[in-house]
This record gives structure tokens, sequence and C-alpha cells, in this order.
């Protein structure tokens, strides 16, 4: 049921791919929601035709293609959304993340940097380009929100989850960094959401993902937290709910990140 808690916002949604996606379901929740959107991926994601389906579900939405890395294509981005809008935008959800080290079966240990320097560029500091040309602009709102999609690896060690440990490590450091200035200068509110493992394209192409999320089932209390169960995080993170709530890393996991272990897992017949 909606509760208009976006009635009015404008917001930019970063990383649908296809129906799987967070970032997919958290636009159809701000379009229900009330928000007015921009969608936006890669222009490779783009050819594959599937966010053409999702802008038209959301309003007809207009899509705008942007390589995160291009800061001409940011700058491109941003002045599109704010002549669609008629004024300035009020959240973002940056959900990017690409691994070429992960892609072509390269161990931690051996890993190819000059691949890492693009998985880091896409994976991380592809925020602080978001959020350079924003500012650069002066294209949020006061009391806006941006939100970026991370995970608990960059707390713990996952074997599997290889360099992109380290580019969710820096992605929530540029969160802490960039969220301190903008709250500052324009009362933007910067955070990070640490989702548990979801079935998504993008995090089925983990090693051993399966096992990774009967693991993370088994240890949360709650049990993992879907994709749709974040797209309403997400929602109210951009809310006015939440308008004193920056720089923070924000577990949504089932309570897994403060679980030690679980009866579960140390007694699987337990109901």
């Amino acid at each position: 049921m909606a509760n208009n808690l976006l009635k009015g916002k404008k917001g930019i949604i970063f990383g649908a791919l296809d129906e799987k996606s967070i970032a997919w379901k958290t636009a159809l929740k701000c379009y229900e929601e009330g928000a007015q959107l921009v969608l936006t991926n890669a222009p490779v994601a783009l050819r594959m035709g599937e966010i053409n389906k999702l802008a038209e579900q959301c309003g007809n939405s207009p899509v705008i293609g942007a390589d995160v890395t291009n800061m001409d294509d940011l700058k491109n981005l941003f002045e599109k959304s704010l002549e669609n809008f008629g004024g300035k935008i009020d959240f973002v959800l940056h959900s990017i993340g690409m691994s070429l080290n992960v892609r072509k079966g390269k161990h931690y240990t051996e890993m190819n940097y000059e691949w890492n320097q693009k998985t880091l560029d896409i994976s991380a500091m592809s925020l602080h380009k978001v959020l350079r040309t924003a500012w650069d602009l002066d294209a949020l709102n006061e009391w806006g929100s941006v939100i970026a999609l991370t995970y608990i690896a960059a707390q713990r060690v996952f074997p599997d989850y290889n360099e992109m440990a380290d580019a969710k490590a820096l992605l929530e450091s540029v969160t802490r960094m960039f969220g301190y200035y903008y709250g500052q200068k324009k009362k933007v509110r910067v955070n990070t959401i640490s989702q548990s493992p979801t079935r998504t394209t993008a995090g089925s192409g983990v090693k051993g993902f399966d096992s990774f999320i009967d693991y993370a089932e088994k240890m949360s209390p709650l049990g993992n937290a879907s994709a749709e169960d974040c797209a309403n995080y997400c929602v109210l993170m951009f809310s006015d709910y939440t308008r004193m709530v920056t720089m923070q890393n924000l577990f949504h996991d089932g309570g897994f990140s403060f679980t030690g272990v679980s009866e579960k897992l140390i007694n699987p017949q337990t109901p």
C-alpha cells in the first residue's frame, strides 16, 4: 500500500538492469510512492532494452545513458535531469558494481591491477564522481538524500567476494567523506545500505553464491532481506522521515551483521 512518502520528489536511479535488480524494484517503489524519476545505466546495459520496460511502468520516465566513470556523461545526465524535472533533484540511488577480476576468474592474490583500477573506478569512485557532478551543478535540493548499495564484505572477509570487498570499503569511505562536506554545504545526506546477499543478476556472478545465501539465511535471526525489502528501505531513506541520518553504513540484513553464530548453524535440525 502506497503512502505518498515521496510525493513531489524527484530522483535519479542508477543501475536498474533487469527485474531482479534492487535498483529496478526501488524505482517501482519510488514511483508508487509519488516520485518522478530519471533512469540511467551504462550504454552497454541500455542496449539490452530491459530498462525501457521499467520506464513504461514508471510513468514513461526518461532513460538517459551515462558511463559513471565519465564526467562529461554525468554532467549531461544531471543537466538533462534538471531540465526534465524543471528543478533540482531530491534523491539519488547508486546501485553500481562490477569486478573485472571476478568476471575473468582472477584470484585475489593474483589480481590484474589494471582491471582492479577499473573495478574501483566503476564500483566506488563513481559515487564520488556522481556527488562531485551534483555538487558542481548545485543539482540537489537541501535535505536531499543519496544512497549507495554496499555489502558487509567491506568489514569482514568473504574470500570469493574478491576485490569487490575493497571496492565496497572505498565506497563506504567516499560516503562518509563526501557526506560530511555535502551536509555542511546543503544539508544533503549521504548513506550506504549494506544489504543481505540478494539474487540479482550481478550478485549471482559471485563464486559460491548459493552457499553464500544459504549461510546468511541461517545466520540471520530474521532471515535474508529481499530486494523488495531493500527497495522499501531506500524509499524511507529518500523520505523526509530520515532527514538527520547521514554518513552512515546502514545494515539491512535481518540481523546477520551482529550475530556471532546461530542455532541453525550449530544444529541444522533447529526449526
